[in-house]
């Protein structure tokens, strides 16, 4: 499949060969099992997520070859290329209504889904809740035991087929109205408070320390995080840009479950 998708991607003929599209529709049932994903965790502590960038190309092919179609469930009604999934059940996933997981996105066994969705090529780990009217995007790796709170964006990623999608770690708390883009990995346990927007240029800094540490595009593990702003000077005069402050760490002498919470009251982080 591999093979046949790298020499044939960006080929304007590719649907006409049916050994191609068989190989686009075999990776997108591989992704919906389960069996592949996007990206691949580290192998070492401390090491960097590897994309499969054939994947992502297959992802892009199928929308290609795809057809429009009339999908319904219930009473209710959509008009698209890409149906959603309806084996919760006997995936063992618990899915409120009206919860979405597109084909092509997998959902471990023993996460819970409220009121969300999930996009194609997601994967979301067992123990963890993708909470009411937060969104998934596409390719986001989001790891088992998270929280992702209620209106929480997670940003999606196909173009470029080699860019990074964005990783929620093990363990790890998002807090309401939370919006995450660019390929931005938040590591195992970490903690954002309500409302921190994170790109891939924002500067997460450190305060904890006598001199800032500033970050870009990750969150190291355990970080208790909140949003701020810092001043920065125009011709027109000094603003304030936003940034993101790490203001501690969750302990490690408690479980994940009271280290959370005890970060929270410890800093006034807003959850």
């Amino acid at each position: 499949m591999r093979a046949l998708i790298e020499e044939h991607f960006g080929s304007p003929d590719f649907p006409q060969r049916a050994d191609v599209c068989e190989a686009v529709e075999q990776t997108i049932a591989a992704l919906d099992r389960g069996e592949l994903r996007v990206a691949a965790p580290p192998e070492q502590p401390g090491g960097d997520w590897q994309v499969h960038v054939w994947v992502k190309q297959a992802v892009l092919m199928y929308f290609r070859i795809a057809a429009m179609q009339e999908l319904d469930a219930g009473i209710y009604r959509w008009f698209d290329k890409i149906p959603v999934k309806d084996s919760h059940a006997a995936d063992g996933v618990r899915v409120v209504p009206p919860a979405t997981v597109r084909r092509g996105a997998f959902v471990e066994p023993g996460a819970i889904l409220m009121p969300s969705y999930v996009n194609i090529g997601a994967r979301v780990g067992s123990g963890s809740m993708v909470d009411t009217w937060a969104t998934v995007g596409s390719c986001a790796q989001i790891g088992r035991d998270v929280h992702l709170s209620g209106g929480v964006g997670i940003g999606g990623v196909l173009e470029p087929a080699a860019s990074a999608p964005v990783v929620v770690e093990d363990g790890a708390f998002v807090g309401s109205r939370c919006v995450v883009v660019e390929g931005v990995r938040v590591e195992t346990e970490a903690v954002l408070g309500a409302n921190v927007v994170l790109t891939g240029s924002t500067p997460i800094i450190d305060v904890t320390g006598q001199q800032e540490k500033v970050y870009r595009g990750r969150v190291p593990a355990r970080s208790v995080v909140i949003p701020g702003t810092r001043t920065k000077s125009f011709p027109a005069g000094d603003y304030q840009l936003p940034c993101a402050l790490i203001i501690g760490r969750r302990k490690e002498s408690t479980d994940r479950k009271t280290s959370l919470n005890q970060s929270l009251r410890d800093f006034g982080v807003q959850a």
